[in-house]
């Protein structure tokens, strides 16, 4: 499905917008909340809006380099109070405490670091060998091609376009994916341009780092979200920012699972530009009890 440029172009400012707070005063702010079809507000628009809100607080020298997160109780689809408490301002790096609320409830915590920008000894894992996005299909275009099959709850906002395009590496059935390895890889991009502010694409990349990664615990089980089968939870975010990108060009999320056990699955993640430089490396833990 090819969503045309004005459209394309409202999906993303909407999602920018998401990810604009609103100041309380006192280091406190307010979001507002999307509903993707989920039961719950979307985990990565809390890790994104959360970082949005710890960048407020700091200057734009320090870009950030990890952040730690841990997602408490499920959101509710309504405003989002961020409070960021200035924990250490070094001389090279700050570090800031962010606590999410709705109706008094902690739902959501999380912790940032950031680093002035210095010079060090460089590394990084190769950037493994697959086929690029074009020619793939988008998950908007899986979930379209289901027709009947696409479960009730999954026809109105599943089959809306998204700011965010993703296009999985490996074709597999959406409902009954065979049981295989856990290493799967995704193509990720915003479908139109994006302001300049390297705060919003590191926001909206948090945002989409929490899309596909408990899948590749669910992978060796030949489990998916869709069928009703598994009822998921992210339990934990952690992510690390190694070099500069832009979310509004294509990036690959390279996922693994390297150990499932007690209704919980660890997954990890490594982020690429198309040229092979890893730019962040993320890691998740959550709940995956199966509906037997």
């Amino acid at each position: 499905m090819t969503t045309d440029p004005a459209t394309a172009a409202r999906l993303v400012d909407e999602l920018v917008a998401l990810m604009q707070l609103e100041p309380l005063g006192g280091d406190r702010f307010v979001a507002q909340s999307e509903d993707i079809g989920t039961p719950a507000v979307f985990g990565g628009q809390v890790l994104g809006q959360s970082l949005a809100a710890a960048s407020l607080t700091v200057g734009a020298d320090r870009p950030v380099h990890s952040m730690h997160a841990y997602f408490l109780l499920p959101g509710e689809h309504a405003p989002i109070e961020y409070s960021v408490d200035r924990v250490r301002d070094g001389r090279s790096f700050t570090t800031r405490h962010v606590v999410a609320r709705q109706q008094e409830r902690i739902i959501f915590e999380m912790s940032a670091s950031f680093q002035t920008v210095d010079d060090g000894v460089e590394h990084q894992f190769d950037m493994p060998t697959v086929v690029g996005p074009e020619g793939l299909a988008s998950e908007l275009d899986q979930r379209l091609a289901l027709g009947e099959r696409l479960p009730e709850r999954w026809r109105i906002k599943g089959l809306e376009p998204h700011g965010i395009e993703y296009r999985r590496v490996e074709a597999d059935d959406l409902l009954t994916p065979e049981v295989r390895p856990s290493e799967s890889a995704i193509w990720m991009r915003a479908i139109a341009p994006l302001p300049d502010d390297p705060v919003v694409h590191r926001a909206l990349l948090a945002y989409a780092s929490d899309h596909g990664l408990l899948r590749a615990a669910m992978l060796p089980h030949g489990l998916s979200f869709m069928s009703g089968q598994v009822r998921p939870a992210s339990l934990d975010h952690a992510m690390w920012f190694h070099r500069d990108f832009r979310m509004d060009d294509w990036l690959l999320y390279v996922l693994d699972s390297p150990s499932a056990s007690g209704a919980r699955g660890l997954c990890r993640g490594s982020l690429f530009t198309r040229d092979g430089r890893l730019v962040a490396s993320t890691a998740q833990e959550g709940m995956l009890r199966v509906r037997r």
